[in-house]
């Protein structure tokens, strides 16, 4: 099995989400993605951080707020994610629990 990895630089990255290059390295600067390389110049980005970028560029544009604000949404936005999976499978557990008895 062949496992393909995409990455992308910061122009590359800038072009797909339509946002200045500065707003990604504001990003990097907020902790909000994470890229490999010790400068904007060689930075590589995954397709998670892609995601992530999308994601805050869009609250950027729909909410107005500034990129410490995006960091606390997405944050916020990642634990509900993680909450509502929790749920789900605990709520699988409990139907076959029930089923069971």
């Amino acid at each position: 099995m062949t496992t393909v990895i995409v990455e992308f630089d910061i122009e590359e990255i800038s072009q797909l989400v339509d946002t200045p290059v500065t707003h990604i390295v504001e990003l990097v600067e907020h902790g909000i993605v994470e890229p490999r390389g010790p400068r904007p110049e060689v930075w590589v980005f995954d397709l998670s951080a892609l995601h992530t970028v999308r994601r805050a560029v869009r609250l950027q544009r729909e909410l107005e707020l500034d990129w410490a604000g995006i960091a606390l949404a997405l944050d916020l936005l990642t634990q509900v994610e993680t909450l509502r999976m929790e749920n789900r499978m605990l709520r699988q557990r409990l139907a076959r629990f029930v089923l069971d008895e």
